[in-house]
């Protein structure tokens, strides 16, 4: 771990504040003065800021209900943040699966960068759901193109094969296991048809159970069914 998000996970500081820290050789790991923010240090050494011990605090992780016209950022835009909007503190926190701001449903966030990048790693094939209101009716062969998968614009490679479950002829639930910029729109796009509103509902084994606006945080079984042993990406050979 880099001394400054040691720092910053076991005080209230922000990154710049602990790397002035750091670098004004305030900052101990055991006997010796450290003034290289991304100096690595192990979670058990012992560092001190100001001579007294710092001790992490434990990661933290929550589920939160995206409402529309909000940002996946920790300050405000042109549109609120939704840590803004739903009222969570987003100190060192950061959104794992990121939605458009006309989007709304399932987002995490979390300030254990291993998790997400468990989550998130393109090997890992996390599914997630999203319900889908379309345009215009959807068709057999729509289905059948985007359970194969489509070729996006600017795309080297097609998508991944999604999985498509009708709930109205303009309505289905797609399971994508990918996660590219505006992917399941574009996806859309190529099969001719317009995504007008865009849920998603679940991210692997965790599905969204709150009303819209608000957050809670994961329990300890969900956390590690998200990047359960058996579902991590695999190294390639």
């Amino acid at each position: 771990m880099r001394l400054d998000k040691f720092l910053c996970q076991s005080t209230v500081l922000d990154r710049p504040t602990a790397h002035e820290c750091i670098i004004s050789e305030r900052v101990k790991v055991g006997r010796a003065v450290i003034t290289l923010p991304e100096a690595q240090v192990h979670p058990e050494e012992k560092v001190y800021l100001d001579d007294v011990l710092l001790k992490l605090r434990p990661f933290r992780y929550f589920l939160i209900h995206k409402p529309a016209q909000t940002v996946c950022s920790n300050k405000d835009e042109h549109y609120p943040s939704v840590f803004t909007t739903v009222g969570l503190e987003p100190e060192n926190l950061h959104i794992v699966g990121r939605l458009d701001a006309d989007t709304t449903g399932l987002v995490l966030a979390t300030d254990d960068g291993q998790w997400s990048f468990l989550i998130m790693h393109p090997d890992y094939k996390c599914p997630k759901t999203y319900r889908v209101q379309l345009q215009k009716p959807i068709d057999a062969g729509a289905i059948e193109k985007l359970e194969k998968g489509v070729q996006l614009q600017g795309e080297k490679q097609a998508t991944a094969p999604a999985k498509v479950e009708i709930i109205h002829e303009k309505e289905v639930l797609l399971t994508i296991t990918e996660g590219k910029f505006h992917q399941v729109k574009r996806m859309f796009a190529v099969v001719k048809n317009k995504v007008v509103q865009l849920h998603r509902e679940r991210i692997g084994p965790v599905e969204l159970d709150m009303a819209e606006g608000s957050f809670r945080e994961l329990t300890k079984k969900e956390v590690n069914l998200l990047v359960a042993e058996k579902n991590r990406p695999q190294k390639k050979k």
